[in-house]
């Protein structure tokens, strides 16, 4: 199968691996693909990228500075094979796990997170990759480790999946224990699917690579596998949904809180936007609610820009209809 040619060409010094642009169904916009037992003609060469697999330490194995591969299915990667595999091969999760989380970490220091911001997450986190076996992915803060699932398209085929759990991962070092309360649980799943939209979009632009589907939808490919198309997204960032529409589930509530996000992030631009949204996320309590942390979004933007910036969160919020905002 062809390979991509990497966008920015690694130092000589630095391993490459293959992984997929954010997913096959955003880079071609095929809405028709299906996973087809992880076959490797299930997917365009196309959907393919030839990447730099930074911080890596030395180890010859999928273990970095922000990222390990703790255990997996199949037969451990290793710097021998070139880390470069296709689908049908156990290893292209794993290097898919650790190129996107390292992406993600990067992703948030290029905020200022580590410079003029504090800190998050900036440690290594833990991955086991197809070892979960239903069709699910999660963080356990238990063990401090994120578990991706196989089943239809294998979760850790999906940029965006791997990244929506590394999210969890970032609330629980901000604040540890977070999601103890339906509201909280819910902001915690939106944050998840918007850091996930916000780290696919900055590496589309960072390495040159198409999107052809909405930059809104969330896991386009994984989901092609549990809904019914013709469109497939496992949920959206700018839905149209308000504190009236909530029922009591993380997932579906959560979809009233990343819109609020993407409003933010519309109103304000990426990097203005996810300095406030990150930071103000330390002030969250572990069982904080849509009006508190609302208030703290808020406060975070005119504290960290002023009045225009905290009036652009405000109405964002307010869109929602969120009480007391």
């Amino acid at each position: 199968m062809a390979v991509q040619p990497a966008a920015t060409a690694a130092p000589p010094d630095v391993p490459v691996g293959q992984v997929f642009m954010v997913n096959p169904v955003q880079s071609s916009g095929d809405e028709t693909l299906v996973d087809a037992k992880d076959a490797d003609s299930a997917v365009p060469a196309s959907a393919y990228a030839s990447v730099p697999l930074r911080n890596l330490d030395g180890s010859g194995k999928l273990s970095g500075k922000y990222v390990v591969v703790r255990s997996s299915t199949g037969k451990p990667a290793d710097v021998s094979s070139g880390f470069v595999y296709t689908r049908h091969a156990d290893q292209f999760e794993q290097v898919m796990a650790y190129f996107w989380v390292n992406e993600a970490q990067e992703y948030i220091q290029s905020l200022g997170f580590g410079s003029d911001l504090r800190s998050v997450h900036a440690d290594q986190q833990a991955v086991r990759v197809g070892q979960w076996g239903a069709d699910n992915s999660f963080f356990t803060d238990q063990h401090a480790e994120i578990r991706y699932g196989k089943g239809g398209v294998d979760d850790a085929e999906d940029a965006e999946v791997i990244v929506h759990e590394y999210g969890h991962s970032v609330h629980a070092s901000q604040v540890p224990g977070f999601g103890t309360s339906e509201e909280a649980g819910s902001i915690g799943e939106a944050f998840g699917d918007y850091l996930a939209v916000s780290v696919g979009l900055a590496a589309d632009a960072r390495y040159g690579w198409p999107i052809h589907t909405s930059p809104a939808c969330v896991a386009d490919w994984d989901s092609v596998s549990y809904t019914a198309g013709p469109v497939h997204c496992l949920r959206t960032v700018d839905g149209d949904k308000t504190y009236a529409d909530k029922v009591g589930e993380v997932h579906a509530d959560g979809e009233i809180w990343s819109r609020a996000l993407w409003d933010i992030r519309t109103a304000l631009g990426d990097r203005t936007a996810n300095r406030i949204i990150i930071n103000a996320q330390f002030r969250f309590a572990p069982d904080t609610s849509f009006h508190d942390a609302a208030l703290a979004t808020i406060d975070t933007a005119q504290q960290m820009y002023g009045s225009a910036e905290a009036n652009a969160v405000r109405a964002a919020f307010q869109a929602r209809e969120i009480p007391g905002i």
